[in-house]
């Protein structure tokens, strides 16, 4: 029995030696592909194409005109693909260029605004009168960011061609009217040992 146990301490560093890691730094624009599947460089690739195009639109002109900036809310952004996606890091890419673009004003998502309410009703209890925040006088939107990222998977054998579509649109929430649509495609060839995408 000791022998097994001793036999055992001899196999566990080498299966460690087997097992090692190996973590490189690289440029946060590099694109690197390792499984096919959606990655950072496709979320990147689709904020750069909607904030350009979103900006560069006559939709913008309407309030350019009237020396007012738009207030605008981001809704639901629905993966329909085949893969776990999180929009979120292309609709705050999004967000934060068109805010810092001095063009649109963004007021907080239905979650935040959740929080921000609990906050304020705990001033009410809590802080000074001075300083506590009054409920009621939150911003309302004008346009609402809507959308979705579909995926078609055409494959044979090992062989597979991935094409990711995401559109998103901007619709103004008095009239209901889409005020811009945004669209972005990419397209992958993969091929893998494994058969199964």
């Amino acid at each position: 029995m000791v022998r097994s146990y001793r036999n055992l301490l001899w196999i566990i560093p080498l299966l460690a030696v087997g097992c090692t890691t190996k973590v490189s730094r690289v440029q946060s624009d590099s694109t690197i592909d390792l499984t096919g599947k959606w990655n950072d460089t496709d979320s990147r690739l689709v904020a750069e194409e909607m904030i350009k195009d979103c900006l560069g639109q006559r939709w913008l002109y309407k309030w350019e005109e009237q020396n007012k900036r738009p207030t605008v809310i981001i809704g639901k952004v629905v993966n329909k693909s085949h893969e776990h996606i999180s929009v979120e890091t292309f609709t705050k890419d999004m967000e934060r260029a068109l805010l810092n673009s001095g063009k649109v004003d963004f007021v907080a998502t239905k979650t935040e605004r959740e929080q921000l309410r609990d906050e304020k009703a705990d001033m009410a209890d809590n802080a000074s009168v001075q300083t506590a925040k009054s409920m009621g006088e939150e911003t309302g939107a004008d346009l609402m960011l809507v959308g979705t990222l579909n995926t078609i998977v055409d494959q044979e054998g090992a062989k597979a061609v991935v094409f990711y579509q995401t559109n998103l649109e901007l619709i103004e929430i008095e009239s209901n009217r889409k005020v811009w649509i945004g669209e972005k495609k990419i397209k992958k060839y993969v091929e893998r040992a494994k058969t199964r995408f």
